[in-house]
């Protein structure tokens, strides 16, 4: 299936892997799919969705599509089970992400906006909710090498922090299906970093963890921002729409939990 012009997403979802790899089955990762299927089609992109890749296919997906001009902006979504730095296929091959990145930054791609969404595990830490000071940028040593691969005209946003879990439920996982919401709920009309922040809030601030060693414990997205100008993504879906929810009306909208895995 091929697209061309306009606004472009490219979702990419791993919830069954080859049985000798090791690696669980991901059942929430199909409604997150449907979800956000839903979601940027309503707005206008063109979706390409590819279920259970390998590695290799994961690489061959995102260059083809760095190698197709796009007249608006580009989406790019990867959910799989994960490391620091990288995802895994249906095969348990690696895929490093600063190399997908890497793909963004030729002549089809460069002048255009880029929004990328990691729902993966950046490690195995477990999170407390404890705050903690930090730069705005993010990035920590062992990562440098993948922020400098991110491309300009390019924000990336991490389901969680370098180091640690991300979770997921029957569901969904609530980085990708928060992120829905808030599209559905007035989001759309943001400018891309305000509604990244907004999202990392909703998250920090109504989701906690469900079930057994996992209770209570939190999740904090992480962005990594190239822009040097505001981008509004999906801005034109509010033109037969009617919602302007204010800030307060967002961030409060209690978030109903599940019992939660680490995925």
């Amino acid at each position: 299936m091929s697209f061309s012009g306009g606004n472009r997403a490219l979702i990419v979802s791993v919830s069954s892997f080859y049985p000798d790899v090791g690696l669980s089955p991901r059942p929430g990762a199909a409604r997150d799919t449907q979800r956000l299927h839903r979601a940027l089609h309503s707005r206008g992109f063109s979706t390409r969705i590819i279920n259970d890749p390998d590695a290799e296919e994961i690489h061959e997906a995102f260059k083809s599509e760095s190698e197709r001009a796009v007249d608006g902006c580009f989406v790019g979504v990867i959910s799989s089970h994960g490391e620091e730095g990288l995802v895994f296929g249906a095969d348990g091959g690696p895929v490093q992400l600063s190399k997908i990145y890497s793909y963004f930054g030729g002549p089809k791609m460069s002048g255009k906006n880029k929004l990328f969404l990691i729902q993966a595990c950046r490690g195995h830490l477990l999170d407390d909710g404890v705050e903690i000071e930090t730069d705005s940028a993010g990035c920590e040593d062992s990562g440098l090498s993948e922020c400098a691969s991110v491309p300009p005209n390019t924000v990336v946003m991490y389901a969680t922090a370098p180091g640690y879990s991300a979770y997921m439920n029957r569901v969904g996982s609530i980085f990708l299906q928060t992120f829905c919401k808030l599209l559905d709920d007035g989001g759309a009309e943001l400018e891309v970093i305000r509604l990244l922040t907004r999202i990392s809030h909703h998250i920090a601030h109504h989701f906690s963890a469900r079930g057994g060693e996992l209770q209570g414990k939190k999740e904090m997205p992480c962005i990594v921002s190239r822009l040097t100008t505001e981008f509004y993504p999906f801005i034109d879906c509010g033109k037969n729409r009617s919602f302007r929810l204010s800030a307060t009306e967002l961030l409060d909208q209690p978030y109903t939990t599940h019992k939660n895995s680490i995925i």
